[in-house]
């Protein structure tokens, strides 16, 4: 079964489904990071027209998959737990979904987005005053030689901890109220985020659910009874 055929496929109803037949084949903490990710993914799939709303859920999704607390920026930007579960998932991806989506569904959209100055975090420290606008554009123009080489490349891996990295200061604008409700002045950003992770995380959920991955550690926060 192709990509893409998949990626049409991979709603909650059917990922529920599917966990709900091998949940007991699985370990406990594997099982737990998937039933949470899949009760976000519902809250998103019932946004269809509410792009902040979708992308939030979808972000709560992913990190409940990834089960790791980002505790500050500078613990998120090291990157070192995110590019493991990507390797994880990517090399138990034998479907090739995640490299569907990031080179052929949404190459376009991921390229836009790593070129968008309002996703880059210290655009916005140079706004609040913490740094030099020299300093923001070296950042940003030293970023995007690094993005164009990713992207050279084809390094999934590489590119997709670029769009997280990206998508967690949208993140941060609209959970810490950086941002209006629905306004107009970020909607391309929004629009984009919420698309990309809309494949995304259901396909990252169909690969947890479906691989005994070797992911390790303890959810962050564990059901204590």
């Amino acid at each position: 079964m192709d990509s893409k055929h998949h990626l049409d496929n991979l709603s909650y109803s059917v990922l529920k489904k599917r966990h709900r037949e091998v949940r007991d084949t699985i370990p406990e903490n594997l099982s737990l990071r998937i039933h949470r990710a899949l009760s976000w993914l519902r809250c998103a799939e019932q946004q269809p027209e509410n792009k902040d709303a979708e992308f939030i859920f979808l972000w709560v999704s992913f990190n409940a998959a990834y089960s790791h607390e980002i505790e500050d920026r500078r613990l998120f930007k090291e990157k070192k737990g995110l590019l493991n579960f990507l390797k994880i998932l990517i090399h138990a991806d034998s479907e090739n979904m995640i490299y569907h989506i990031v080179w052929k569904e949404f190459s376009k959209s991921i390229r836009l987005l790593l070129s968008n100055k309002y996703v880059f975090q210290k655009f916005w420290d140079y706004q609040n005053q913490k740094i030099t606008e020299r300093d923001w554009l070296k950042s940003f123009e030293i970023s995007n030689v690094s993005v164009n080489k990713a992207l050279g490349k084809m390094d999934t891996i590489k590119v997709l901890a670029i769009v997280f990295d990206r998508l967690y200061t949208l993140r941060n604008q609209l959970i810490h109220g950086g941002a209006t409700w629905d306004s107009s002045v970020n909607r391309e950003q929004i629009r984009d985020g919420s698309n990309i992770l809309r494949l995304l995380v259901p396909s990252m959920i169909y690969i947890m659910i479906n691989n005994n991955l070797g992911i390790v550690g303890q959810p962050c926060y564990p059901v204590v009874r």
